[in-house]
């Protein structure tokens, strides 16, 4: 079974929440801490020691008895499982006020994809460097990305142009993952990894659980 074929197999919630111990491990390694057990990482995240222990188990890394995990050592295992360890570059479509957020949110590095280029349709954002990076016209993204063997796209258009914006994408031959922030299903072949942010979904939850809330202190 290859790598792709092992991520697959593993739950999404599971996925999810690696990058939680990441930020615990990353703490901890700032206060010099050595050593630390699941009990200590489900404490700072609300959950079980076990549901942490079989998290854990998918990155290959055995904690000790009684002991803990090494901080450093499980941290890079994460780091590495994740494919944070090798930074990915990457082309952001769509350079409003979601798109220009996104290009100057530093912790990107942190995680491993950096933003070489940004791209859009508006004549008045084209040829301008916003947040030290160059954004061009929208048809220059497959030759480039051709040129540079850039392999992840993030999508920040509105609805109706993001489908279009996936086909130019696809269309390159080398990208292979896009990480879409419309509010909307895409379209991809078998062999393009597609996945969806959709922040309505999340606020949508958020205000029904906040109207709920506050019958409930009525």
């Amino acid at each position: 079974m290859n790598t792709f074929e092992q991520i697959k197999t593993i739950p999404e919630p599971t996925l999810r929440r690696l990058p939680m111990y990441c930020d615990v491990l990353r703490r901890l390694q700032q206060q010099q801490c050595v050593q630390v057990s699941c009990s200590s990482i489900g404490r700072a995240l609300n959950l079980e020691p076990t549901q942490v222990r079989k998290d854990l188990a998918y990155t290959g890394v055995s904690g000790r008895p009684k002991v803990g995990y090494e901080v450093e050592v499980l941290h890079a295992a994460i780091e590495d499982f994740l494919g944070w360890n090798n930074t990915q570059d990457a082309f952001l479509v769509g350079v409003g006020s979601l798109g220009t957020a996104l290009l100057g949110y530093l912790p990107f590095a942190r995680y491993g994809v950096n933003i070489v280029a940004g791209f859009d349709v508006a004549e008045d954002r084209v040829g301008r460097v916003v947040h030290d990076t160059q954004i061009f016209a929208l048809e220059k993204l497959p030759n480039l990305a051709q040129r540079m063997k850039i392999h992840l796209g993030i999508v920040a258009v509105p609805v109706e142009q993001a489908q279009r914006v996936t086909d130019l994408m696809v269309d390159s031959g080398e990208i292979r993952a896009i990480w879409n922030f419309a509010p909307t299903a895409l379209e991809a072949p078998e062999g393009v990894i597609v996945q969806n942010e959709n922040l309505f979904s999340s606020l949508g939850i958020l205000s029904s659980k906040l109207a709920a809330l506050l019958r409930d202190a009525e």
